[in-house]
């Protein structure tokens, strides 16, 4: 996965009013997050090994559920199955569902580079929140104008790992690696990941030119990602670039950036409203592969599509979200869009415009009647 973050928690911000939704639902992902949380300031990090942990504790806790071992490579004509594979979904299973779903579109994205924290210069870096809301969630590394050049320069100019049909145009927005961003012009990173708004060094109370940030991955805090910095560089390259960001030029790297295609199926063409396979409704998808963008959206999939399983194994009528809640949004854009393209939590999806508090208030209440119908019509 690109990075450790599930976005923001505020509900001012699309992200956070996806998950006040879920959470109306007992959703354990979300659950399992907020007690593997890592200081991100306004953001949910999680520590990933801490989290996935908890999912799979919880889901064997349950009794509910029987783990098989084994490969499947195609679902079954009887009962009930959700195919939530995820976006590298590959070998025999991949082909079935090109079969059924009558191929697959692609997209690339990055994951970022962790490193040591015993490594970071602190003599060099500080601990700092943008507009200084937080309580010291990250390690910022400082740069002047003249150190900002030499990097980009290294950057646009280092090796990168070449990829069998490797398309600019098919990489994903949110997880841009730093180099194709630094290629789109000099200041393209001071604008983005890089930007210093409202980090003054304490040092000289002024703001960098440019700024690394660094994130923890872990509870611990032994290690840090850098904020961003997503990748497909050669690994030695990556060593060496990385180590011209002042305060990292002993960075150790636990694990270096890799790129990966991602695939999704054309949902508005080949699944109902319900996320079932037209041509074979006992087969319901869920996850990054129906064309969600996002951890949580990806999620929030899964969250619908075994609320209707439910209902259906109890002999109910399966339900639909409110299409005004972020929820409900997301599943009409990718059951109904014209043209799909991976697509993450937004305002426009509600049409909001400006007026963001009123329609995050507005989805709250819709999301909270709906589950007290579902509760009152148990």
């Amino acid at each position: 996965v690109c990075s450790n973050s599930l976005k923001s928690v505020d509900l001012k911000n699309a992200e956070g009013l996806l998950k006040e939704e879920m959470k109306l639902f007992g959703s354990i992902i979300l659950d399992c997050a907020m007690e593997n949380k890592v200081p991100a300031g306004k953001a949910l990090a999680v520590d990933r090994e801490k989290f996935s942990r908890c999912v799979t504790e919880r889901l064997l806790a349950s009794g509910l559920v029987e783990v098989i071992d084994e490969e499947v490579t195609k679902p079954g004509e009887n009962g009930i199955w959700v195919i939530a594979t995820g976006p590298t979904t590959d070998g025999v299973l991949a082909e079935w569902v090109k079969e059924v779903s009558g191929g697959l579109f692609n997209f690339f994205d990055a994951v970022a580079p962790i490193i040591s924290a015993d490594s970071i210069n602190m003599d060099i870096c500080y601990v700092a929140d943008r507009y200084g809301i937080g309580s010291g969630d990250y390690i910022n590394c400082p740069m002047n104008k003249e150190q900002y050049e030499a990097f980009w320069e290294a950057l646009v100019n280092a090796e990168v790992v070449e990829m069998k049909d490797f398309d600019r145009k098919l990489l994903f927005e949110r997880c841009q690696p730093i180099e194709e961003i630094a290629r789109s012009g000099k200041d393209a990173m001071r604008y983005g990941p890089l930007r210093p708004v409202g980090l003054p060094d304490p040092k000289t109370g002024k703001e960098p030119y440019a700024v690394v940030q660094l994130r923890k991955e872990n509870v611990e805090g032994t290690m840090y990602n850098l904020v961003g910095f997503q990748t497909r560089l050669k690994w030695g390259e990556q060593l060496r670039v990385i180590r011209m960001i002042p305060g990292l030029e002993n960075a150790e790297i636990l694990r270096y950036g890799v790129m990966h295609r991602n695939s999704y199926i054309d949902s508005p063409r080949v699944l109902d409203r319900f996320l079932r396979l037209k041509r074979q409704p006992n087969i319901f998808f869920a996850g990054q592969i129906t064309g969600v963008e996002g951890y949580v959206e990806s999620a929030m999939t899964g969250l619908y599509v075994g609320l209707n399983v439910a209902r259906l194994l109890e002999g109910k009528e399966m339900v639909e979200f409110p299409k005004k809640t972020m929820c409900g949004a997301l599943i009409d854009y990718i059951t109904t869009a014209e043209e799909l393209k991976p697509m993450y939590a937004n305002f426009g999806l509600l049409g909001a415009g400006k007026n963001r508090e009123k329609a995050a208030e507005r989805a709250l209440s819709e999301m909270k009647s709906f589950v007290e119908r579902l509760e009152y019509n148990k």
